[in-house]
């Protein structure tokens, strides 16, 4: 830097610059002496010349508010051209490009027509951390799409009157301008929508293939059916109360032939394959007990013919079985199986049973046995390890159906449920036979495991621990061919069919010659019929439009009727993130080589209220995909570098799992007022803001205030498009970034937002001022002579990459994007302290401030940068960004960790312990005997170490150092 402005001094252009620049020959003959300072001032010089912006221009002199509009408008424009002139890429990938990539994944909304502060939320997250990611390097996916399909689309063409299409295309061209108005920077040629035909062609591809695979079949299934609107609907569109959501009709459960995916065959791996990844504890246990895995033992109560099985965790506690309780569908509650004394009540209280689960009024659950109705079946069942033992067989309301064996056996001595059930119906209990000790329970009712009394029932099993007695159990068991050991899942198979329009339609055709028959892969997409009528009532509106069900057996080409039921939307959000990643291909879902090269998702950004279904589905389907070598190290890849990369890439996210790491950020609430007396919330327009303290305007009382979630009826929400208006997206998404870690719930204050705004303009002010002083050298330069830095250029640079090392680990490693922006905070208090700015270091710390920034706040960092860079300020780093027009074609700040040690420090002075004075700015590493002596010849050393009367210095008896920290003189 400095050779090439000396070489300037020949040129006449600036030699008349000098000439102007200084006030006089004799001037200019010492100028030209003094080599550092004439270059300081050519530099000065051609700075004012050659600059063509400060960034206090976007700043109104009069009111000191940021133009936001126009700033973000040059910026929206700028990434524009830059887009087109650069698009993402990834078809072509080495090994090192596969080492380098780094997928960004959030999670697609609804297309609703409205964002909501929950949105730019997580995409203020996924957008800050594609751009760092960028910055640093790597090759970044960060794609945007829609879930598109689904109720709400249907609901609001029956209520409007338009087509569930137009209404969800109107809503994603509003809600993708949204999008770009807080600055979210999405790989846009990637954009994919769930109702598009070619999307929903391959998840109709995605089904056949499930099929091909023996992992989805057709069975009869209860379903929520309004009687009035004669629909089904889905568990959401149920109250509490078990009451149509539309109609108001009690709910009825029926049974329906549906599609199921066998995603039961996966449970071990998808709880086992939670431990590798990078996901919050509480979504592994929420996934972890939706799968629900119980070791236990299936036994086998004889029967006259065949065996009833019940299956139990606790095999220990055998010996007290008093009953069996079997479901009211147990395949024993029918006249061919119950005697005819009992068969009539039976099956009539079986029947209510059945009808009161079906609306909703009979337990549904196994912990409500103290509410449980039951009946005596009549029948008696063998015991499995005792023949000399019948146990009676009851129906009972607590046992549901269809689950497990739907039988279980009633042990009243040690399970609360079975004890409430047994005194109501007056069923003989079994003493306790497991207690603290093999000689005496201790208690008539004991739940825990413990030890198995030596009693005449337990047989030889008395003395042996439950964990024992569990396995001595099952063995006899298994032996005598009356039980073995079995694990159980909570898990169902998934529910793939809904009887609804506006969803992908199962791609099957019915022949009465042929049966079931898939759809050609030929002949997809199977597209939905146009013009349909929908009114809410009568089933599936597909089953009404007889031209589109007519249709050919592919088999025999006799007539034959297309399935009418639409596939579930998590069907649709289950492999969406691989077709972002060759969403122009018309050939096949994706290519294998590029979903290799990518999957799994390095980061994956959404809501908590996904943290069970979506995630759980989707794992499934990609484990599915990468089994069957759809993708991943399973197929067939030539190049080995590749494999190898590719199988690297496996490492975080084992067999197929789709997401390495999981970021969920919590919700977003508003302030809420409310009357003081009656607690109804109030209007906006009820409340005085304008003084000191809230007021409600009608009584002049202070509102109760709490923070909720954001809600209509609350009154406390906030429209993110008036508050980017307002305010501006940088200023918006930095409170988003700053107000909480995100994964805590975010309180939400637009009052505070002005302390963004101020320290926006106080960047600005800082780098304009930093301009009329540009540096002199580089940094490189300087490091040369670094022991001679001054301790302030030296602190400068320990303050810039203590900024550094923590910004980097929050946008790399926990995400507290709080502490991030804290960090830059301090950084930019701290440089406007600084004294001599021409020195490199300051110029060093300015511009990792501007880069640092830039990912939280594009605009205003892409604006500080390109300011600084025509002021020939941005050459103390080595950047190609100039030329590139773009701050985030600059690298990320590199951390000096050597830099991190403070040249100076503060030693406390304590005298006989206690503190006294200290000593400022000491060179760290000073050893004890050097303290020692300035610390007595301190000017606050004469009250404590000399005696007030002789003025004779005391005796050092001691002397205690902690190294650059702290010195005690123990003295007498």
């Amino acid at each position: 830097m400095l050779r090439l402005q000396a070489s300037c001094l020949r040129r006449p252009l600036l030699s008349a610059a000098i000439n102007t620049a200084l006030p006089s020959s004799q001037t200019r003959i010492s100028a030209l002496s003094h080599g550092r300072w004439l270059c300081t001032s050519l530099i000065r010089h051609a700075s004012d010349q050659w600059s063509k912006q400060r960034f206090g221009r976007w700043i109104d002199s009069n009111t000191g508010k940021l133009d936001t509009q126009a700033l973000e408008s040059k910026w929206k424009e700028r990434w524009e051209e830059l887009r087109k002139a650069h698009p993402a890429q990834i078809d072509t990938m080495s090994a090192d490009d596969i080492s380098q990539l780094f997928y960004v994944l959030v999670m697609f909304p609804y297309p609703s027509g409205i964002l909501h502060m929950g949105h730019v939320r997580v995409y203020t997250i996924s957008d800050t951390l594609a751009r760092f990611q960028r910055m640093r390097g790597r090759k970044v996916v960060h794609p945007m799409g829609w879930d598109a399909f689904g109720l709400p689309a249907e609901n609001a063409a029956i209520e409007r009157g338009i087509a569930p299409e137009k209404w969800t295309r109107d809503n994603i061209g509003v809600m993708k301008e949204q999008l770009k108005s807080i600055l979210a920077d999405f790989d846009w040629e990637r954009e994919v929508a769930t109702c598009d035909a070619d999307y929903y062609k391959w998840t109709q591809h995605l089904f056949l293939q499930l099929m091909k695979h023996g992992m989805v079949y057709r069975a009869e299934a209860e379903v929520n059916w309004d009687p009035v609107d004669q629909t089904v609907l889905a568990n959401e569109q149920v109250d509490a109360q078990g009451r149509s959501w539309r109609s108001g009709a009690v709910v009825e459960k029926r049974r329906l032939k549906q599609w199921f995916a066998r995603i039961t065959a996966y449970a071990e791996d998808l709880l086992q394959d939670l431990n590798a990844l990078q996901w919050p504890a509480h979504v592994k246990t929420m996934q972890s007990n939706w799968i629900g895995r119980s070791e236990g033992v299936e036994l086998k109560f004889g029967l006259d013919r065949g065996d009833v099985t019940v299956f139990t965790t606790r095999a220990d506690t055998v010996f007290g079985a008093s009953y069996i309780a079997v479901s009211c569908d147990h395949p024993l509650v029918c006249r061919e199986h119950l005697p005819k004394d009992y068969a009539d009540k039976v099956l009539r209280i079986a029947q209510e049973m059945n009808e009161a689960t079906a609306k909703g009024g009979a337990s549904v659950s196994v912990d409500q046995g103290n509410t449980a109705s039951g009946v005596f079946t009549g029948l008696y069942a063998t015991h499995p390890l005792d023949p000399t033992r019948r146990v009676p067989i009851w129906v009972a309301s607590y046992v549901i159906p269809g689950y497990g064996t739907g039988a279980v056996m009633g042990v009243p001595a040690h399970d609360v449920r079975d004890r409430d059930f047994s005194a109501k119906y007056g069923i003989e209990g079994s003493e306790a036979v497991v207690g603290d000790s093999a000689e005496s329970s201790g208690a008539e009712f004991r739940a825990e495991p413990g030890i198995l009394l030596r009693t005449r029932a337990n047989g030889r099993f008395g003395g042996l621990s439950s964990a024992e007695a569990i396995s001595a159990i099952a063995d006899a068991a298994h032996a005598n061919g009356k039980g073995e050991k079995v694990v159980k899942y909570r898990l169902r198979d998934w529910l793939l069919s809904r009887q609804r329009y506006w969803g992908a339609p199962v791609p099957v055709i019915h022949c009465q010659s042929c049966g079931v028959v898939p759809v050609p892969e030929e002949d997809l997409p199977v597209r939905l019929p146009e013009n349909v009528e929908l009114s809410g009532r009568g089933g599936s509106p597909l089953a009404s439009d007889e031209k589109w069900v007519r249709c050919k057996c592919p088999k025999c080409s006799g007539p034959a009727r297309r399935d009418t039921d639409t596939l579930d939307t998590f069907v649709d959000s289950s492999w969406y993130f691989l077709r972002y990643l060759d969403a122009q291909n018309v050939s096949k879902p994706f290519d294998a080589a590029l979903a290799s090269a990518a999957m799994p998702v390095d980061v994956y950004v959404g809501g908590v209220e996904h943290a069970i279904l979506h995630l759980l589905y989707s794992r499934f389907i990609s484990k599915f995909l990468w089994r069957t070598g759809a993708y991943g190290s399973r197929h067939a890849i030539d190049d080995k570098s590749i494999l190898e990369a590719v199988k690297r890439r496996e490492c975080g996210a084992p067999n197929g799992e789709p997401f390495k790491r999981l970021l969920t950020q919590g919700m977003v609430h508003g302030l809420t007022y409310k009357d003081p007396k009656s607690g109804r919330f109030l209007r906006p327009e009820e409340v005085d803001l304008t003084g000191p303290y809230p007021a409600v305007r009608a009584t002049g009382e202070q509102p109760a205030k709490s923070y909720e979630k954001m809600s209509k009826s609350k009154y406390n929400g906030v429209d993110p498009t008036a508050a980017v208006a307002s305010y501006g997206a940088d200023a918006t998404r930095l409170h988003m970034l700053y107000l909480a870690p995100p994964q805590d719930v975010l309180e939400w204050d637009t009052q505070s937002i002005v302390g963004m705004q101020r320290w926006i303009n106080r960047l600005g002010r800082l780098v304009d001022t930093a301009c009329e002083t540009p540096p002199i050298g580089s940094l490189a330069d300087a490091a040369c002579t670094r022991a001679q830095w001054s301790r302030e250029a030296s602190e400068t640079y320990r303050q810039a990459n203590i900024a550094i090392q923590r910004a980097t680990e929050a946008l790399n490693s926990s995400f507290a994007f709080n502490s991030a922006i804290a960090a830059l905070i301090e950084l930019s208090n701290y440089l406007a302290t600084v004294n001599d700015r021409s020195h490199p270091t300051y110029a060093y710390a300015l511009l990792a401030l501007i880069r640092m920034l830039s990912p939280m706040a594009p605009s205003v960092g892409e604006e500080l940068w390109e300011t600084v860079s025509k002021n020939g300020y941005t050459s103390v780093v080595a950047t190609s960004s100039e030329a590139a027009g773009t701050v985030f074609k600059a690298e990320w700040p590199a951390l000096d960790e050597s830099a991190l040690k403070p040249r100076s420090t503060t030693i406390v002075v304590q005298i006989n312990g206690k503190v006294r004075y200290k000593l400022e700015d000491m060179d760290v590493g000073l050893d004890e005997a050097a303290l020692a002596k300035i610390a007595t010849s301190h000017p606050n050393a004469k009250k404590w170490l000399y005696n007030a009367d002789s003025g004779e210095p005391k005796s050092i008896v001691k002397v205690i150092h902690v190294p650059n920290k702290l010195l005690n003189l123990i003295v007498k």
